[in-house]
């Protein structure tokens, strides 16, 4: 796994549901590189969205990584069922498990890629110590719950600062970025040193879902190789 690839992920949050399978296949043709699927409890954040049995259905209708957002409580009742469900990566909340380690090494355990999440109020350094553990860092740039909310400005210090420390322990975890990710500041959150780019209502929420996709990975891709 390197690092410095862009990778695109549409959030299926943002999609038709009546029309899923058809709108992952669209945005697959378009080049996305991975599926990014938000799980809610109506606990953890406000609202309740998809569970396993959806994650199932999607790992059958693309070839894509499913980066499986666990926004529930007590994650680690369930990381088990979502990899058996499909999920090749499974992100975890900072602030849902009081045992953020053990619930990365299940994670690993059970045969998926381990991420972390910190909402905007969390600062970064809470995961100075799973450093080791983590394949990804996911910074919240909105508060959980909701999609088309508006991009919050602080998450582009926090990549910076993600950044930094990949940088400075030789480590390869990916920077993913998710909340208001549109064609006005995917540019800039390339430069600050994110990967990974979560988007909803950028993409399925335009009359060319497809071209979305294939205009923010250019953006992305531009802003990354003007900086090396």
């Amino acid at each position: 796994m390197t690092h410095a690839r862009i990778e695109i992920a549409p959030s299926i949050l943002s999609s038709n549901f009546a029309r899923l399978g058809e709108e992952v296949h669209l945005v697959e043709q378009a080049g996305a590189d991975v599926i990014h699927v938000d799980v809610m409890d109506g606990h953890f954040v406000p609202n309740i969205s998809i569970g396993i049995p959806v994650v199932a259905s999607l790992r059958k209708a693309t070839r894509l990584p499913l980066d499986v957002h666990l926004m529930i409580e007590q994650p680690e009742e369930y990381i088990e069922e979502f990899v058996h469900a499909g999920a090749t990566r499974v992100l975890v909340h900072q602030e849902a498990t009081v045992h953020l380690d053990r619930a990365l090494a299940m994670i690993r355990e059970y045969g998926a890629e381990a991420g972390a999440v910190i909402n905007p109020a969390t600062p970064v350094a809470m995961l100075s110590e799973v450093l080791d553990k983590l394949d990804t860092v996911l910074v919240m740039s909105v508060n959980p719950g909701f999609g088309g909310q508006k991009f919050i400005p602080g998450a582009l210090e926090k990549i910076r600062q993600l950044n930094q420390w990949r940088s400075r322990y030789n480590a390869n975890f990916r920077i993913e970025v998710d909340g208001g990710v549109d064609l006005d500041n995917i540019a800039e959150l390339a430069r600050a040193g994110a990967n990974t780019f979560v988007a909803g209502t950028s993409i399925f929420h335009t009359a060319d879902p497809a071209g979305a996709t294939r205009q923010l990975r250019k953006l992305a891709s531009e802003a990354l190789s003007q900086k090396v």
